[in-house]
């Protein structure tokens, strides 16, 4: 059957016409007057939290098959601290060997090694200005504790998450992770009855963005783990990078772990 291909050219009523057009500017003005609304209401402060949140909620999935590497996933900022870096020498032992050069040795290692895992790592100075509302999946300030000898009882490693914190859960379960991953590569005992208010309320854990989660590890005693602290600081980093990793990817921590350690 044959068909006709020339095209209509009969003007529709003007009428008809108009009503269309002037419903499409009532829908265009409407539109603009919700998109005004939504934007005065949604803040910087909740762009950023919601991402956060969606980014750690990712993070937190066990759902290898979806995100097989790190690489793949959102962007995971992970920020390392080496304490008293750009600020002091901290603790000075007898040759002249002091805890910041300890703490930048090993936390240096510490963001190699995550870099080298897909993460977006930054080394940060005891006093760094970017530690101001710092925004990341972990923060995690390395330490050391002193060159002198106090007693046979003054060696292993510390670790404390913030005494108050938006998200307790978190911050627990970065502190465990960094305690039981750590403990398990360095062999080092955890030195739980000398943690003090310095450490809980150490001073970055109010500077940085209550969205991310922080801990602070001092890695031993600078006298009687002097071995593992200036000799393996291959090591240490490895326990600290272990510790995170369980964080991030929400790894199982034995719920007996402290009274398993030595």
């Amino acid at each position: 059957m044959f068909k006709s291909n020339r095209i209509d050219t009969k003007s529709p009523p003007k009428g008809k016409n108009n009503f269309h057009a002037g419903n499409a500017i009532l829908s265009i003005t409407g539109i603009a007057i919700l998109a005004a609304t939504i934007f005065t209401m949604w803040t910087p402060s909740n762009l950023f939290s919601n991402q956060m949140q969606n980014i750690y909620d990712i993070w937190q999935s066990q759902s290898n098959e979806a995100y097989p590497t790190p690489t793949q996933l959102p962007p995971a900022r992970i920020g390392i601290v080496a304490g008293h870096y750009g600020n002091d020498s901290g603790s000075v032992c007898s040759d002249g060997f002091t805890e910041m050069e300890a703490n930048l040795k090993i936390a240096t290692l510490v963001v190699q090694k995550l870099k080298a895992l897909g993460y977006t790592v930054d080394l940060l100075e005891e006093f760094d200005s970017r530690l101001n509302q710092y925004a990341g999946l972990a923060l995690v300030s390395i330490h050391n504790d002193s060159c002198e000898y106090i007693n046979d009882a003054a060696t292993g490693f510390k670790v404390a998450a913030p005494a108050e914190s938006q998200y307790l859960d978190r911050s627990e379960r970065l502190e465990k992770c960094l305690i039981h991953r750590y403990h398990e590569i360095t062999g080092l005992k955890f030195h739980v009855n000398t943690i003090t208010p310095d450490m809980t309320s150490y001073h970055t854990f109010s500077e940085i963005s209550s969205e991310t989660t922080s801990a602070i590890i001092e890695t031993g005693f600078l006298n009687l783990d002097e071995e593992i602290i200036r000799y393996q600081p291959e090591l240490v980093a490895d326990g600290i990078v272990a510790g995170i990793e369980c964080f991030i990817g929400k790894e199982n921590v034995p719920d007996n772990y402290l009274s398993e350690m030595p």
